[in-house]
């Protein structure tokens, strides 16, 4: 039995989290996190939840028992999450997206001493995209225009989205680009003829959202479109729970989702 810890367990992924994890024959829920100053701690997490009494409180410190965390927050709370992971040799899986370049150095740091699962999406139908969409650009090459736009809900905080930007990355790294010196974040004003080799990257919000990617490849007389669309949350928690189960018992080192299904990506 694999006793799993959640960071942002009252969030939308978080509860999303609990609730599969206590339905799962192989995963114990053994701790449930929030910041101090949720009104919600003390309270049982399996009824926040919705799912009924399970026993177990919410916490705003890991005190107990773990095997992994699985971390669906905020970057500041990630990082305080990997101090105390850190501290007591606890497996981690990180889907907190927003990091700055600096914490994502402090992760990598960590990862030689945990091991750490980190996509800025587990959907493993958007990993399998990561690795798509690299070699669909590559085969098209500099002929077609690369337009990239993501879709999320109201109160994302983060843009472009996480996966946006490792979609674009991937593809950069496929042209043998430098994304920082290639890319373009929306558009306005007289900005002229689009210049040969540029990546875009667009962010839309509205309403709930779950998720959607489009990459447009496009050229003189023709289109080539890949779509990802997340129908619910469970597609991102199933996915991480998948990861949960793979990163225990992995040496130190820093892992992605594609470390997980095979020759993919």
């Amino acid at each position: 039995m694999i006793k799993v810890a959640i960071n942002g367990a009252c969030g939308r992924m978080g509860s999303r989290l609990v609730s599969l994890v206590s339905e799962a024959a192989d995963l114990e829920l053994a701790a449930a996190l929030e910041r101090q100053d949720r009104p919600e701690i003390g309270q049982d997490i399996g009824e926040l939840a919705g799912v009924g009494k399970l026993g177990l409180p919410l916490e705003a410190d890991l005190t107990r028992d773990v095997d992994v965390m699985v971390d669906f927050s905020t970057p500041d709370a990630t990082m305080q999450r990997l101090a105390r992971s850190l501290e007591k040799k606890i497996s981690m899986v990180i889907g907190t997206t927003g990091l700055s370049t600096e914490q994502l150095a402090q992760i990598n740091e960590a990862a030689e001493t945990i091991p750490i699962l980190i996509s800025p999406n587990m959907s493993v139908g958007v990993n399998v995209l990561f690795a798509v969409a690299a070699e669909v650009a590559k085969a098209l090459s500099e002929d077609f225009d690369i337009e990239i736009v993501e879709l999320h809900h109201r109160f994302k905080k983060d843009a472009p989205s996480g996966t946006a930007l490792k979609v674009a990355q991937n593809i950069a790294a496929a042209l043998g680009k430098n994304l920082d010196e290639c890319a373009v974040y929306g558009r306005k004003g007289i900005v002229g003829e689009r210049p040969k080799g540029e990546i875009a990257v667009h962010a839309i919000r509205g309403g709930d959202i779950v998720g959607e990617h489009h990459i447009i490849f496009s050229t003189l007389g023709e289109r080539v479109e890949l779509v990802h669309r997340a129908h619910t949350r469970d597609a991102f928690a199933r996915g991480a729970l998948r990861a949960a189960r793979f990163i225990v018992g992995k040496p130190a080192g820093k892992y992605e989702f594609c470390d997980m299904l095979g020759n993919v990506g």
